[in-house]
């Protein structure tokens, strides 16, 4: 079974299109779990034993893992390991270079790690994203327009009076098909993912933002209309509480972003 096909029968199963994202942080964690890597490792697990049924994927960014070194790559592993086989794993990694380094990543990332997405910037362009797009099973998520304000200082630079951001789907729309190839649109950015839209009705696009860094829920809803989507929340859900309810908290939020989707 393809990405695309996990993703669409994770959605149905638990009619979510919710995804959580691991972003854990030794600074943010209850007290007990204060270790790198098996007091993380043990956060991480009750997280996921109690959003699991709510969600449709789960999304881990590397750098808060890379940052611990050769424990935080264990830690990684462990916790891709963890991720129920039905539930979409997206390797937040962001990765970006040349054609045979890529081919590396690709390894790295879908092979050992065995991720079923990954985050790319496509800025080097189309043999760059080749060896990623060479698993056609698996989806890759183009970075296109992000939720962070200095997005602006590139992504919405004209070429020809079409924002770069546009560029990126236009063009790449010819280079796979919607099983393989996905986009990253901020919630911040409401107007776009209404306009990114109708350049793309049939690919997913992974939407964050919501949460801890501002997006509305409403407008996110509302501007994706019935396009195939994963809203991912990160700090919001896994940092409810920072005391013994913390399990039962985050399962509450993660039920609350669930029905606010729908």
């Amino acid at each position: 079974m393809d990405t695309f096909d996990k993703l669409k029968k994770a959605q149905q199963k638990h009619s979510s299109i919710l995804c959580v994202g691991l972003d854990v942080d030794v600074n943010k964690v209850p007290q007990q779990f204060k270790s790198v890597p098996d007091g993380l490792l043990e956060f991480n697990k009750a997280i996921i034993h109690s959003t699991k049924d709510f969600v449709c994927a789960y999304k881990l960014n590397f750098a808060f893992y890379e940052q611990y070194g050769v424990e935080g790559y264990d830690l990684l592993k462990k916790t891709f390991d963890l991720i129920p086989e039905h539930i979409v794993s997206i390797a937040d990694a962001k990765r970006s270079d040349i054609g045979n380094t890529m081919a590396g990543y690709a390894k790295s990332i879908f092979d050992y790690f065995n991720a079923d997405a990954v985050t790319i910037n496509p800025y080097l362009g189309k043999d760059s994203l080749d060896p990623f797009l060479s698993y056609k099973k698996k989806m890759v998520f183009l970075l296109t327009l992000t939720s962070n304000p200095g997005s602006a200082n590139f992504q919405r630079i004209e070429s020809n009076g079409i924002p770069l951001y546009k560029h990126i789907v236009k063009q790449s729309l010819t280079w796979s098909d919607k099983n393989n190839l996905a986009y990253v649109v901020g919630a911040t950015q409401p107007e776009d993912i209404d306009q990114l839209r109708t350049l793309a009705p049939k690919n997913f696009f992974l939407i964050p933002g919501v949460g801890a860094q501002g997006g509305s829920v409403e407008a996110v809803v509302k501007a994706n209309a019935n396009g195939p989507a994963v809203i991912n929340v990160s700090r919001a859900v896994i940092y409810a509480s920072k005391e013994k309810d913390f399990a039962e908290k985050a399962r509450e939020k993660a039920i609350k972003y669930k029905l606010s989707f729908m």
